[in-house]
């Protein structure tokens, strides 16, 4: 059976998008959740992050950290 993959992002799979520092990847996680109006303790979702910075999703999944 197929694993199904995460929903949710972490700097560290910005880090490898962008080819960005970590501490980037906080940061951009954090303008998201600002902008969404999400608390400190809620994850930010992979299609949250694809409206966010404009990259399809199918690219974004190509880089993801299982």
């Amino acid at each position: 059976m197929k694993r199904p993959k995460r929903i949710c992002i972490f700097p560290k799979d910005i880090q490898l998008i962008t080819g960005r520092s970590s501490r980037y990847g906080c940061k951009v996680i954090n303008e998201i959740k600002t902008k969404l109006g999400k608390e400190p303790h809620q994850f930010v979702t992979i299609h949250e992050f694809a409206e966010y910075s404009g990259l399809e999703i199918e690219l974004i999944e190509k880089f993801i950290i299982d």
